[in-house]
């Protein structure tokens, strides 16, 4: 952060010596302008202009990028000036690419078009019909615990941009590239022009290449992460950044492109673009191994040191204390690989604001606790990412004492020293550190799955949003994406016999697997979002771990308002070719206090369900006597609706939970759910909104009994 502050000054106080230079005459609105035909008009943009009519929109089509932006459309383009392309030039001399910075100085004819590709494309924003250009005011806003942000849209090298925000006001930097402050918003007919005083060039590097030139690096802050990170052979999963076999099938329409819904509620789902891969690694600074370590630099210290350490600590006794660094019995493996997960999560994706209870998305200032629950790579660990109004910040594995009482207000009462966890900094994505597919976040504590976390996580209710239990929804932008078009909102999943797009998940070839962001709906769901998975379902899942060996529920909470709600079998177990059924089926059409859209219409309940009411006593009653029939109300934590309403899940009658398994689990067991339609009637919807895994000692303690939240 330190580095990004000083690069923001120093790029300000160059723009403040050239003022006298700058085109002002930007500032007004060009309406009978398209963006091509602005550039072609001012001598700043002319390096710029002439790559634009070079550059073919791609391999095929012979539609250069000049003609593109003098089309019709929503563009955001990021143009930079002839000097800031001389910098770019002279950049790559500092670099060896070329011998001097010039264009006539490139070695070969596939090197020019590489760099020209890489500033046109990098530089452009298409919104296409349905979604505008980005003004800075309708740039994404930094959060309360970070600068940096991502642009929700891609460019046309389909990297997201990221947005940070300095101490000034007026100063915005997009991938560390200064905004001109007095040519930006320049309004066309199709799109916004910002003059750039540097080329914006996101690198095209993974993470192996990244952590590769750490371990060489004393100055990188990473070295020692980055060593333990090679020699537990993780380099070649950690290459990979986008799945080629999905890219071609479905740029040769093998796979189809949506998903037209004509029964029920009707509406069209859109088949996902790609399917990338991504990675967020929490690492331990140098800065913290010297200390671990003391006596030695960095690049001194060795991995018989790390382990030494480790070992010197009592971590993770059971493992091997031996070499062989790539089997996840290691000791050094299994230590890397819970700081890993299998998902790219930029610093306001951590956790997911959206509609619990107190949450503003306008000053989206933290407000009530937050948890994600991710499984890690390597052995199937949990890591629990938290944020709180008092927390100040992110962090993982924290376990404060909340004011979780049935008239409390779930805010955080105090936090004992042993369970703060570990605070989550800022990520350097500046240069060469923003890569393509993960994000490096540094921690100045130990991270290891210690018996005290995980005697802590099994204490707590676990809850997940089902969504976040797949990564490639997470590293394709389809949880809660920001994006509001139809393509973004209404998300197809293919079956297993189009392409297995979902690893954890097996779909049926009559299973039509839909999903909607749902942002702004008022729907009476967590965080917004459903899946509405249709057809003559059969769709098996791969559950999260859980913490320790133990006495479990496994929760299933629906929301059942809708009216095409199905009935399912459930089965569970650790044996996916054989499930065992779980109870009688579940009908999602069940109610609070009534079982809604019935052929016969609404039906009452006999659940036992009643309000609450002043008498808490009473309150408690009818919570057993729901548990008793293997249901709860709504949570309290969240909204039963969209953000900034009064009214809590658990007061509304159609947000319920169901209790669909209660067994012994083992950390070291990996469990499956399936479902399965009983009626035939494939307009019908299974529904999917958060589970819950309650150990016995949480649902069954006669002292503290389970809270309301």
């Amino acid at each position: 952060m330190k580095k990004y502050l000083l690069s923001a000054l120093a790029a300000m106080v160059l723009m403040v010596s050239c003022k006298e230079e700058i085109d002002t005459s930007a500032r007004y609105v060009f309406k009978e302008e398209t963006i091509t035909s602005y550039l072609s008009k001012h001598d700043q943009y002319s390096e710029y202009f002439r790559l634009l009519n070079e550059e073919k929109v791609n391999e095929i089509s012979g539609t250069t990028v000049s003609q593109l932006l003098s089309a019709r459309g929503h563009y955001t383009v990021f143009a930079p000036t002839n000097e800031a392309i001389q910098e770019y030039l002279d950049s790559l001399v500092s670099d060896g690419v070329i011998p001097e910075a010039s264009w006539d100085a490139f070695p070969n004819q596939h090197k020019l078009d590489s760099i020209r590709h890489i500033i046109v494309f990098n530089s452009i924003i298409d919104s296409g019909d349905d979604y505008n250009e980005y003004q800075i005011n309708n740039l994404p806003s930094q959060t309360s615990t970070s600068s940096t942000v991502e642009i929700p849209l891609p460019n046309m090298n389909d990297r997201k941009l990221i947005v940070q925000y300095t101490d000034r006001t007026d100063s915005i930097l997009i991938n560390n590239c200064v905004v001109d402050v007095y040519n930006r918003d320049i309004l066309c007919i199709n799109g916004v022009i910002h003059a750039m005083h540097n080329v914006v060039s996101p690198s095209n590097d993974t993470m192996d290449y990244l952590l590769k030139k750490y371990t060489e690096d004393e100055n990188s802050n990473y070295v020692v992460s980055a060593k333990i990170v090679e020699a537990c052979g993780l380099f070649s999963d950690l290459s990979k950044w986008r799945d080629d076999d999905y890219e071609k099938l479905f740029k040769e329409g093998d796979i189809p492109v949506k998903n037209e819904e004509t029964k029920g509620e009707t509406a069209t789902f859109h088949t996902v673009e790609h399917r990338y891969i991504g990675f967020t690694f929490f690492a331990e600074t140098d800065e913290f191994w010297k200390q671990a370590i003391p006596g030695k630099e960095v690049m001194d210290i060795t991995l018989e040191d790390v382990m030494n350490y480790l070992d010197g600590q009592g971590i993770y006794p059971e493992a091997k204390r031996d070499n062989n660094y790539e089997s996840e019995d290691n000791l050094l493996n299994q230590f890397i690989t819970y700081h890993l997960l299998p998902e790219r999560l930029t610093p306001d994706k951590l956790v997911y604001h959206y509609n619990e209870m107190g949450y503003n998305t306008n000053k989206k200032t933290p407000t009530v606790p937050i948890m994600e629950f991710y499984t890690t790579m390597g052995k199937r660990r949990l890591l629990k990412i938290f944020e709180s109004a008092e927390s100040d910040g992110v962090y993982l594995n924290r376990f404060p004492n909340l004011d979780n009482e049935r008239r409390g207000t779930y805010h955080e009462l105090s936090c004992d020293a042993d369970k703060e966890g570990i605070s989550i900094g800022n990520p350097n994505m500046e240069g060469e550190n923003n890569i393509r597919n993960a994000i490096i976040y540094p921690i100045d504590k130990l991270l290891w799955y210690s018996e005290e976390t995980r005697s802590n996580l099994q204490k707590q209710r676990i809850r997940w949003s089902v969504p976040s239990m797949w990564p490639e929804f997470m590293n394709n932008d389809i949880r809660c994406s920001d994006i509001t078009d139809e393509k973004h909102t209404n998300v197809y999943i293919p079956n297993d016999d189009q392409f297995k797009y979902l690893e954890d998940v097996d779909i049926s070839k009559d299973t039509r697997f839909n999903y909607w962001t749902g942002r702004h709906k008022g729907w009476q769901n967590m965080q917004g979002d459903e899946m509405t998975i249709r057809g003559i379902t059969d769709c098996t899942m791969r559950l999260p771990p859980v913490p320790r060996r133990g006495t479990y529920e496994l929760r299933f909470a629906i929301q059942s308002g809708g009216s095409q709600r199905g009935m399912v079998q459930f089965y569970w177990g650790s044996r996916k070719d054989r499930l065992a059924a779980m109870g009688i089926p579940m009908d999602l059409r069940q109610g609070a206090d009534n079982m809604l859209h019935t052929s016969t219409g609404n039906v009452a309940s006999d659940i036992g369900y009643e309000r609450d009411t002043n008498d808490d006593d009473y309150n408690a009653e009818v919570d057993k006597r729901l548990r008793n029939n293997g249901f709860m109300k709504g949570c309290a934590q969240y909204c039963a609706g969209g953000p900034g309403t009064e009214s809590s899940m658990r007061l509304s009658n159609i947000c319920i939970r169901r209790i669909i398994v209660r067994e012994t689990m083992d950390p070291d067991e990996t469990y499956y759910i399936r479902f399965k339609t009983v009626m035939d009637d494939d307009s019908r919807f299974f529904y999917m909104d958060y589970m819950e895994y309650c150990a016995k000692e949480v649902y069954d303690n006669p002292e503290n009994p389970e809270d309301i939240w």
